[in-house]
């Protein structure tokens, strides 16, 4: 170590070399910046790099401002869940149960309406036939196995008019 006179005539001991504070400094500002990063890591979820307007790279948490082209770094991935596959799982099955529900309730609600259609088909023919059988005026016959006319009488008639009423009470509105 060097040694020099001080103002009060004494020897004084004098650093060396100036590098030696250099050194100091940048070491404590190194520390610093890596005790930020290590506190802020965890917090942030995606750090975003880009190059701003004079030439240089930047990186931020926060997304540039403008239209610039960003690379988004991705952060630390989240814990693992221990569980996660029973829960996947879990609602994999709750979707499939939901969409054979959804399926058979569609099915049930079409076999409705197709049965409503042939209620309502058969209510239908049922009153045309009701008011051909109540026209006296008509001749009404069917034909039997030989091919020949069978003319229906007045009490066939009122037989097969008075099924068709029950029958129209019954079943249609």
């Amino acid at each position: 170590m060097k040694r020099s006179t001080c103002s009060n005539g004494r020897e004084c001991a004098m650093d060396p070399s100036p590098d030696r504070a250099r050194y100091a400094a940048s070491a404590m500002g190194l520390a610093l910046l890596l005790g930020a990063f290590c506190a802020a890591s965890p917090a942030s979820s995606a750090l975003y790099k880009w190059t701003d307007a004079n030439g240089h790279v930047v990186y931020s948490d926060q997304p540039p401002p403008g239209n610039v082209k960003v690379d988004t770094l991705s952060g630390p991935p989240p814990p693992a869940n221990p569980d996660a596959m029973k829960e996947l799982a879990a609602k994999e099955v709750e979707s499939r149960k939901q969409q054979q529900d959804a399926a058979a309730s569609a099915k049930k609600t079409a076999q409705q309406r197709v049965d409503a259609a042939k209620v309502a088909g058969t209510c239908t023919d049922a009153r045309a036939e009701l008011s051909r059988l109540s026209a006296d005026q008509l001749l009404l016959y069917s034909v039997n196995e030989k091919g020949q006319a069978v003319y229906m009488d007045d009490t066939e008639r009122r037989r097969r008019r008075e099924k068709l009423e029950t029958f129209l009470k019954s079943n249609c509105p």
